[in-house]
């Protein structure tokens, strides 16, 4: 497999007003073994909610689609149905109900299935393919670009998320993202939280479990992760599901590292 080299370009993005800034107090929060982390090589990220904001990308994209072609749309309600339905199809594909399907192939089912949901019958098959790549073209968080680039002069960064391969290689050419490699779900034809998607994301990058660190803002993701020997950093996103909803971000007690955003968690591990 060939590993795509990013080179990191500066994303300005609105400032999101409220969420925890670095070096903010978190609950549960202790200071890195750094011990326990010295083996650390390189970082695997979850990307939708903890690199990237979908549900603003999402909603911009149609409030624009709207204006394009004159019809009015709850684009937060579509959003969130969207994204609602992406476990569940997962599932399917987990449970053997479905064969292998890529992540593309799945959003575009859901999206068939909103379309009379939501009145989005006049949209041609051009308009729904090109609408469905709106997850090619998810906006990172303002600390992602930034962050992302101070941890990868230590370590070697790669994504570990469901998305299928072609999805990230476009967003990360979007939106600037400086991956040392691209890695998913696909190259193991396994969704996390299956073991076989960790495992085979370490072994492609020619190390043990616990040399690599998950990155998330999903603590699922993260329990799997350990369970299979990885350390881990909790990065919680509170506005990934819009202003209005409750997350709960209290980490556990066994993650490795807790920080507000991707620069405080450089600031933790001493990166400039």
């Amino acid at each position: 497999m060939n590993i795509s080299l990013w080179v990191p370009r500066v994303f300005a993005l609105t400032a999101v007003v409220g969420i925890l800034v670095a070096g903010s107090v978190m609950p549960g929060r202790a200071q890195p073994d750094a011990g326990r982390l010295a083996m650390v090589k390189a970082m695997t990220f979850d990307v939708f909610g903890t690199v990237v904001d979908w549900r603003s990308s999402i909603i911009k994209e149609g409030q624009e689609l709207s204006g394009r072609l004159g019809f009015e749309v709850d684009w937060a309600q579509f959003a969130d149905d969207w994204r609602g339905g992406y476990g569940p199809a997962m599932r399917r594909v987990r449970s053997g109900e479905l064969p292998w399907t890529r992540i593309d192939d799945l959003h575009r089912m859901i999206l068939d299935d909103l379309i009379p949901k939501h009145g989005l019958t006049l949209l041609g098959e051009a308009e729904r393919d090109n609408f469905n790549r709106v997850w090619h073209r998810l906006q990172p968080w303002p600390d992602t670009v930034s962050g992302l680039t101070r941890l990868r002069k230590r370590y070697v960064l790669a994504t570990l998320s469901n998305g299928n391969v072609a999805l990230l290689v476009n967003m990360a050419k979007h939106s600037g993202l400086p991956w040392d490699a691209v890695l998913s779900s696909e190259l193991a034809r396994h969704y996390k939280p299956d073991p076989e998607v960790y495992l085979t994301a370490a072994d492609l990058l020619g190390l043990e479990p616990e040399e690599v660190m998950m990155v998330a803002a999903h603590k699922g993701d993260l329990r799997a992760a350990a369970a299979l020997g990885f350390k881990t950093a909790y990065v919680p996103r509170p506005l990934e599901y819009g202003p209005g909803r409750e997350v709960d971000t209290t980490p556990d007690a066994s993650f490795d590292v807790v920080a507000s955003d991707f620069n405080d968690f450089a600031d933790q591990l001493g990166i400039r």
